[in-house]
């Protein structure tokens, strides 16, 4: 299987942001780390100790993480070889409203419809949102993503810590950070595998946002973004509460029939609609004095009215894109259709079958894709460019839709 989404490196938040990681570095003899650590780090790490001590930091703590570890170096690769895929937003949005992710949201829903009726009890979010959310940051916490695409978060954060000099006081406040939830006995050194920035768990987050934001949702005496999925979603669904001043109640937003109409202030749904717009369902606005902001992404694309949830997805990682994408696919899963008004020279995203089939056909013809699973991530999207490349389909943007299908059954 190959990673299930081209995550960042930390972008949204200084928070909950990552991309995913390759090699992970690993805890070794005090013999082997001695030699094998590069020039000044073990200064560094002496001279470390002390701040961390100095905020609360338990000596044992030290020693059990810190004292035999080998900073992960290849992180700095990672930093620097991050993919870069010039997504249009239908492109984008269709990736991450992919068949997959709606399939197996409805069954991650059929599995936890008694912790998601809780959460919109006790915080008022949509369970669409966080479903999205969820599939998006880690597959519905697929535990393959853990196994085949993180590493130990420590050796990470400490080679970002001592030698990152662009951001070397957040990663420093990250690894500290980190350190205290092991002296918590939140989570040990072992299970805190992550992106090669830090981020972890079924939504990804990073340490300051588990030992500030998470909650202990699920009552078993530990907050862990890692197991059952309840500490996650609660603290995600609080997160999005208190720092997004999510509405409850209120959808995030409509597709709509903009009739002309055009500005950028908010206004009551019933405004907009004397003003001329109309959903693009042809239904009425529940909520009638609610508020929202037209949005149109591209000129000749579908319009959007846009209300504060809306905004409070984009809380969570500020891409206009993103937060589409996530609030799209939360209305797909609970049933909605795509888009009525589809974007200029968009395609229809392809079924599960027909990923299937492009990823196996892809890795015949000498195009790793890193499993045919249905799932299209940075393997995948490498794997179409190349091809694209060599046979001269133009752009080679990576996206694996049905021109590209196409071409692969003409056997080219």
């Amino acid at each position: 299987m190959e990673p299930f989404d081209s995550l960042r490196p930390p972008t949204r938040r200084a928070l909950l942001q990552a991309g995913i990681g390759a090699a992970a570095g690993v805890l070794v003899s005090p013999v082997a780390a001695l030699a094998a650590a590069p020039p000044g780090f073990d200064q560094w790490r002496d001279t470390f100790r002390a701040r961390a001590l100095a905020k609360g930091i338990s000596d044992a703590t030290w020693s059990r993480v810190m004292g035999r570890i080998e900073p992960d170096m290849s992180v700095f690769r990672q930093m620097q070889k991050q993919p870069e895929f010039h997504e249009q937003i239908w492109q984008y949005v269709n990736r991450r409203a992919s068949d997959w992710r709606i399939t197996s949201g409805k069954e991650a829903l059929r599995k936890n419809e008694a912790l998601f009726t809780r959460i919109e009890q006790d915080f008022g979010v949509e369970r669409g949102t966080l479903l999205a959310l969820w599939g998006v940051e880690s597959a519905y916490g697929d535990p393959l993503v853990q196994q085949n695409h993180m590493r130990p978060i420590f050796p990470s954060l400490a080679a970002l810590a001592w030698n990152e000099p662009r951001r070397r006081a957040y990663w420093e406040t990250e690894l500290i950070n980190a350190l205290k939830i092991v002296d918590r006995g939140w989570g040990t050194p072992e299970e805190m595998r992550g992106s090669w920035a830090g981020a972890m768990g079924h939504t990804q987050w990073m340490p300051e946002v588990w030992l500030n934001v998470g909650m202990d949702y699920d009552k078993d005496g530990r907050v862990s973004p890692f197991g059952r999925p309840d500490d996650a979603l609660g603290s995600s669904a609080r997160y999005l509460v208190n720092r997004g001043k999510y509405h409850r109640g209120e959808h995030w937003g409509y597709e709509v029939r903009a009739g002309g109409a055009s500005g950028s202030g908010n206004r009551t749904y019933a405004a907009w609609t004397s003003a001329g717009v109309t959903r693009a369902d042809g239904k009425p606005f529940p909520q009638p004095n609610a508020s929202a902001q037209l949005w149109v992404p591209v000129a000749g694309g579908p319009a959007f009215l846009l209300g504060p949830n809306f905004y409070a997805v984009r809380s969570y990682n500020p891409s206009m894109n993103y937060a589409l994408a996530i609030c799209h696919l939360g209305d797909r899963i609970l049933g909605a259709p795509p888009f009525i008004h589809p974007f200029p020279g968009s395609e229809r995203a392809l079924t599960l079958a027909e990923v299937q089939e492009m990823q196996t056909r892809l890795t015949k013809a000498g195009f790793d894709t890193g499993g045919t699973d249905g799932r299209v991530g940075n393997d995948t999207m490498k794997a179409v460019r190349d091809y694209q490349t060599k046979m001269g389909l133009l752009p080679a943007d990576g996206y694996g839709g049905l021109k590209v299908l196409a071409r692969l059954r003409q056997g080219g």
